[in-house]
């Protein structure tokens, strides 16, 4: 797991007096996990999932370079910066780590003051990166999930529950004529009521694993891993009930007088060869029935 405090290096290095130089050069400012070999660092980077590594091209059971093609392939591991330490001068060779995935290299014998100059560069270019990739999967109004995240961990979840046979439910919400809304309070007041409403979803949810996320304008939807359809219903109610007592007034509405949601939901054991969008259709279908049945209300179906 992640250090919430300090970044995390992986050192993957197995000289002995390399290691103590590079502890006693980066061990005040970073979480250092030392790794002597190639399978002992596979297994380290997948446990911790450091935010840089250190990566000797010469190791005891495996070439470096190979250690960092197979971190590359794994999606978790492959935006971590990999900086190659190496005693190498052949530029054959720097060119073979670049394109194994490396982004650096360091010559030995190491130099403290560009070890640390380098290290802390490319970790302040990976917070930016993920500064970036964490601004474009959320929803820039809300602050939830946005539709591409939202997507994305559906398609996973689908994968994983799947190879268990547990169930997976999806909830489409819609605020109440929320045309009338904007045209009542303007595209402020719209914003505005989406951001409470948002907030009001989210916080109706109890465990950490259940989502929402905005789907489109006035839309948002629910992703409810391991959830049965009664399930999935109280959740609707929930998250309808705490729409209602935020008490935005709603003087347009032909439903009550303050902001209301219409809510489907939608539940399915999914299968290998299932497709995700099915079980969205369905909850979009159920939605569409509480909307016809008079709004404020929920609607569920097992596919």
């Amino acid at each position: 797991m992640k250090n919430l405090g300090k970044p995390s290096i992986l050192v993957v290095e197995d000289d002995t007096a390399i290691q103590a130089l590079l502890r006693a050069v980066l061990g005040s400012d970073y979480n250092l996990k030392i790794a002597g070999d190639g399978a002992t660092a596979l297994l380290a980077a997948a446990e911790i999932e450091p935010d840089l590594i250190l990566l000797d091209v010469i190791l005891p059971d495996m070439d470096g370079r190979e250690i960092c093609r197979r971190i590359k392939s794994n999606t978790r591991l492959a935006a971590v910066p990999v900086i190659f330490l190496t005693s190498l001068a052949d530029p054959a060779h720097e060119v073979q780590g670049l394109e194994a995935g490396g982004i650096d290299y360091l010559a030995k014998p190491i130099n403290p003051a560009i070890l640390k100059v380098r290290v802390s560069n490319h970790l302040d270019l990976k917070r930016s990166r993920d500064a970036l990739e964490r601004m474009a999967r959320l929803d820039g109004l809300t602050g939830l999930a946005n539709r591409r995240t939202f997507d994305d961990m559906l398609a996973r979840e689908w994968r994983r529950l799947a190879r268990v046979s547990h169930p997976l439910s999806v909830i489409m919400m819609d605020v109440d004529h929320f045309k009338l809304y904007n045209d009542t309070y303007g595209h402020g007041g719209g914003d505005e009521c989406l951001k409470q409403v948002a907030a009001a979803a989210a916080g109706a949810l109890q465990r950490p694993a259940d989502v929402v996320a905005r789907y489109g304008g006035e839309e948002f939807v629910a992703l409810l891993p391991d959830t049965t359809l009664d399930g999935a219903l109280m959740v609707a109610e929930a998250i309808r009930t705490a729409v209602i007592s935020l008490v935005i007034p709603h003087a347009g509405s032909k439903v009550a007088s303050h902001v209301t949601l219409s809510l489907g939901a939608a539940c399915t054991v999914p299968q290998q060869d299932g497709k995700p969008a099915d079980l969205l259709e369905a909850a979009d279908n159920e939605l569409y029935a509480a909307k016809s049945g008079g709004r404020n209300q929920a609607k569920g179906r097992m596919l």
